[in-house]
């Protein structure tokens, strides 16, 4: 399909996050000082990366933003929804992630972006008690009432349009059920308050109804089921996800490929992490632990593909933990212990011990899909786009496929889709 070519944006895009704890403020606080130039938004492709393109029969580096027209970080606009009733600046304080002289620099600003009520039923997040939250008669009217805060968010913002990100908290497992399978009996089951449709996504169907586009940053169910596929392709609205692809996984999405391309086996994978902060506690729970854990757990197999290397890679125990620590606060520390195998079997081992700060890297993650979803809105892409599986642990595919874990793949897919949007040969 022919893309149309598209022209600079004007106006102000709203970006409204679900969710408003340590990474969405980490990411609010940080561009509001990008944009001043009191910071650098390293991580950010769309604001430092390059787009390989055709020029005089060569190939040349383009920085992103100059072969696709992104909206600027000066016409973004700030909200969202959280549990709890404080605003940016005291949520950020409270994260621990960014020092007092950075929120110094941007106090004022931060202190104007409020948290509307959540959405908060507390069974799909044990560990958390919201004092910030909406009531309403059934589920459907929940749905109302958020579809009505995007329309006054909008409105009082002289937002020209939005785009969502979820940055909230992870819900305990679930599966596509009955409900799940058609707009029809999602909307059914939102009128009887289904106990399967959760907080999150009650946002999502809400967003989508008013056609904003949302990437999900979490492993949760969210928009990874036939009637929200349904919904997006109904309202002409792309959506992306689902879980950030920030630490461990990270590193597994870049070392596994480097293995398998040089063809050494492996025989097993063991990952640990602690962590603390709201992030942590949720974790705690089982029910919440195994929704990271699928998500985790999906990379190697993708990425190895055993079935094409049986001998190297058709028996991988691979095993992840994460524990609650509550000293440690954002800098989430994760351990991996890679049991492998090369020349005429002989065992080796590689150790990986990475301290990083979940926050500082997810919050590149946050503008980069807020930018690139609108600029795949504007472009008139609808439904799921798996282009954007570069930033998920568990991208979301077409019923039937397998996901792209590699990070080169993935990258390659990026850029590719960017060529098209650039109107360039691919």
């Amino acid at each position: 399909m022919s893309l149309p070519r598209l022209s600079a944006p004007t106006g102000r895009l709203g970006v409204l996050m679900p969710g408003m704890g340590a990474v969405a403020t980490t990411t609010i606080a940080g561009i509001m000082l990008a944009r001043r130039g009191l910071g650098q938004p390293v991580g950010s492709l769309t604001q430092l990366g390059t787009l390989p393109l055709q020029r005089r029969g060569a190939t040349t580096e383009v920085a992103l933003r100059e072969a696709v027209p992104l909206a600027g970080l000066d016409q973004l606009v700030f909200g969202g929804w959280d549990l709890f009733p404080e605003n940016a600046l005291e949520s950020a304080a409270h994260a621990e992630v960014l020092s007092e002289k950075h929120l110094g620099l941007v106090a004022e600003e931060l202190r104007a972006v409020k948290p509307m009520p959540a959405v908060f039923y507390p069974e799909y997040v044990k560990r958390l008690h919201g004092t910030h939250v909406k009531t309403a008669p059934s589920k459907a009217d929940m749905v109302a009432q958020v579809r009505d805060d995007i329309r006054r968010f909008l409105r009082d913002n002289g937002c020209d349009r939005a785009v969502a990100v979820w940055c909230g908290s992870t819900e305990v497992y679930r599966e596509a059920s009955a409900v799940h399978q058609s707009i029809e009996r999602f909307e059914d089951g939102l009128a009887h308050d289904s106990p399967e449709i959760s907080n999150s996504q009650i946002y999502a169907w809400a967003l989508l109804q008013e056609r904003v586009p949302m990437a999900n940053g979490s492993p949760g169910l969210t928009l990874d089921f036939p009637a929200m596929y349904e919904l997006a392709r109904l309202r002409g609205v792309p959506i992306a996800g689902k879980d950030f692809k920030t630490g461990q996984t990270l590193m597994k999405t870049i070392i596994a490929p480097g293995l398998k391309a040089r063809m050494l086996g492996l025989r097993g994978w063991y990952s640990t992490n602690i962590l603390g902060h709201r992030d942590g506690e949720v974790l705690d729970d089982p029910d919440s632990f195994k929704s990271k854990e699928v998500s985790k757990l999906g990379v190697l197999e993708s990425i190895l593909g055993k079935a094409a290397q049986p001998g190297l890679y058709g028996n991988v125990s691979h095993k992840v933990r994460i524990d609650y620590y509550p000293p440690r606060g954002d800098q989430k520390e994760g351990w991996d212990n890679i049991d492998l195998f090369g020349w005429l079997n002989y065992p080796m081992q590689m150790k990986i011990n990475f301290l990083c700060r979940d926050s500082i890297l997810a919050a590149p993650i946050v503008l980069d899909l807020a930018l690139l979803l609108d600029l795949a809105s504007r472009a008139g892409m609808s439904g799921m786009q798996d282009w954007l599986g570069f930033y998920f642990k568990a991208p979301m595919s077409a019923p039937g496929t397998t996901a792209e874990h590699d990070l080169f793949v993935q990258q390659v897919r990026l850029h590719d889709a960017l060529r098209r949007i650039a109107r360039e040969e691919v």
